[in-house]
């Protein structure tokens, strides 16, 4: 086995290879920017080295940086995580040319299945299911037309070189087809720097299903089971579960067929996934191979028992699998929720800042219920700029489908995160949507269910006024989000989460300024008035405590806020 092994990456996945190296007992080098210099993977390897500035195009992407840390290390493979360089043939080609192992596929078969045009020839060879299309590259918009005529409305435009989203479009008409060939073009050129786009059918409220694949260098390949991942936005993943909802054993049996086909055709020898749209009638079609580990591997784990990271450096190695196809069983149902520092109030705008509190659920299993966290962060720590602002994967394990939801829902209330804001209400609200729950999922469901945004029904204090924005449901969901709103935003006031008590607030501030342009002054409080007559000195002790948390000095969303006091005016907020 190997005796040293650098992770070419960062944040959650670096900590999550560390973990399972460290098990192995194999050594640990961790790389990072200057923004990472006090990152988590960097305490936790047993050694560290500085690659660069904080973007990453001029340090984690680098790929001569890399090996020559590798060489100062005297690291003897890579492990490249997901994301930056994970699926770069060139990575792998240079590693090679050092005498570096890669923990990965080989080039090869990242050529093949990167390109999305090749692959689905691959796919077709293999006799994989594919999605009707044109699978040549596409020169002109009038072409593209064409070849939407001939496939039939709706179709989805696609960057060959594409992923996470980026360079597709869906075109219902011929005019749609030439606006969605330029921006899908020009968005393939600014992401990925290869401008190929092809056209293929767009299957009507399709849901997202992908099998994970696992090969050995002694043509050896098993399926362990498939991942739904139909809760998107944007394209992106929300929330991962294992087994799909969707699936009876038959289909299940056919997609892990296909899909070990493919890795078949391509020599693949490591951790890999293939994705499939699939229709709500079980039909299914190939879209890509990532060939890479995935960042919902968790919840596949979880329900197989298999480390897919300790598997992926023992087939580096070169020791055959140790497990077939007869060996792999799914037991019970794994869900995962993707934390991000984002708000969903706000269009999920990415929030960054340090971490004032980050305080998980407890990890363990008690009375069949596992919960897992992979994180990257601590509290204290930093939410940059420059990369992606996962803060966690949280994972709940447990015998059915609804214990496993109702196991996220609770972690969820328990998840402590105070100083950036975050998408843990938007998690918790999908935890308890019934439709959710009931399994009748597609990779429109946000967008369907949420088409004005988000807008978290929380109730505020005890006594209160009954909000006119609510209507009588409303006002009881209010209150079984009570404990999750006290807990979350525990500094967002009651103005900021009620449009009624926001506008009241306003007809307020108004009065007031027509009083100011009266020169007629509000009576202070008898409170007040007695600390103002006592020496003009502002409120004093737990009282003036008890103003500077009112004037937003703990708000969780004002972290460049602070208090000071002004003679006679109390406290007041200002930039520091």
């Amino acid at each position: 086995m190997f005796n040293k092994i650098l992770i070419a990456n960062r944040g959650e996945i670096a900590c999550r290879v560390i973990k399972t190296a460290r098990k192995m007992g194999v050594k640990t080098v961790a790389v990072y920017s200057e923004a990472d210099k006090d990152a988590l993977h960097v305490e936790m390897a047993d050694e560290a080295i500085a690659i660069g500035p904080p973007p990453a195009a001029q340090s984690y992407l680098l790929i001569d940086k890399i090996v020559a840390a590798c060489k100062e290390t005297g690291a003897e493979a890579v492990h490249p995580g997901y994301g930056f360089l994970s699926e770069r043939a060139a990575f792998a080609h240079a590693l090679a040319a050092e005498g570096i192992v890669f923990i990965g596929p080989n080039p090869r078969a990242i050529e093949a299945m990167g390109d999305k045009i090749e692959s689905k020839k691959f796919a077709n060879a293999a006799k994989v299911s594919t999605v009707p299309g044109f699978l040549g590259v596409i020169e002109s918009p009038e072409r593209a037309a064409e070849i939407a005529d001939e496939i039939g409305y709706p179709v989805m435009i696609k960057a060959s070189a594409g992923g996470g989203g980026k360079g597709m479009r869906i075109a219902h008409s011929r005019k749609e087809v030439a606006e969605g060939f330029a921006r899908a073009k020009s968005e393939a050129l600014s992401s990925f720097g290869d401008d190929r786009v092809f056209v293929e059918k767009f299957i009507v409220n399709p849901r997202h299903i992908e099998i994970q694949v696992l090969g050995d260098k002694h043509g050896h390949v098993v399926y362990l089971g498939e991942r739904e991942c139909s809760i998107q936005r944007r394209n992106q993943k929300v929330i991962e579960e294992a087994p799909s909802p969707l699936l009876d054993e038959a289909t299940r049996r056919k997609m892990g067929e296909q899909a070990v086909a493919l890795a078949r055709a391509v020599n693949y020898d490591s951790a890999g996934t293939v994705e499939f749209v699939a229709g709500q009638d079980r039909s299914f079609f190939f879209l890509e191979m990532n060939t890479r580990l995935q960042v919902e591997h968790p919840v596949t784990e979880l329900v197989t028992g298999v480390d897919l990271v300790e598997e992926m450096i023992r087939s580096a190695y070169g020791e055959p699998l140790r497990l077939t196809q007869a060996d792999v069983k799914l037991n019970g149902w794994a869900i995962e929720s993707r934390v991000y520092a984002e708000d969903p109030t706000r269009g999920f705008l990415p929030s960054i800042g340090r971490l004032v509190k980050y305080r998980p659920p407890a990890e363990g299993t008690v009375d069949g219920v596992t919960v897992r966290n992979d994180t990257g962060v601590y509290e204290g720590g930093e939410i940059s700029i420059h990369y992606d602002p996962m803060i966690a994967k949280l994972v709940t394990h447990a015998g059915d489908r609804l214990s496993a939801i109702d196991a996220q829902a609770n972690a969820l209330d328990a998840f402590v995160i105070d100083g950036i804001r975050h998408n843990i209400p938007f998690l918790s609200a999908l935890m308890q949507h019934e439709r959710w729950r009931a399994g009748r999922l597609s990779t429109g469901f946000i967008a369907e269910e949420f088409p004005d945004g988000f807008s978290p029904i929380v109730a505020g204090r005890r006594r209160r006024r009954r909000c006119a924005c609510r209507s009588r449901p409303e006002r009881a969901q209010a209150r079984d989000f009570r404990t999750v709103s006290r807990r979350l935003e525990p500094g967002l006031g009651l103005e900021a989460r009620c449009p009624a008590r926001r506008d009241s607030s306003r007809r307020r501030s108004r009065a007031a300024r027509r009083r100011r342009r009266r020169g007629v002054r509000r009576r202070a409080p008898a409170a007040r008035r007695f600390a103002l007559d006592a020496g003009r000195t502002g409120l004093a002790g737990r009282d003036r405590r008890e103003a500077d948390c009112g004037a937003g000095a703990h708000d969780p969303q004002r972290l460049c806020a602070r208090p000071s006091r002004r003679r006679g005016r109390g406290a007041r907020l200002h930039a520091s």
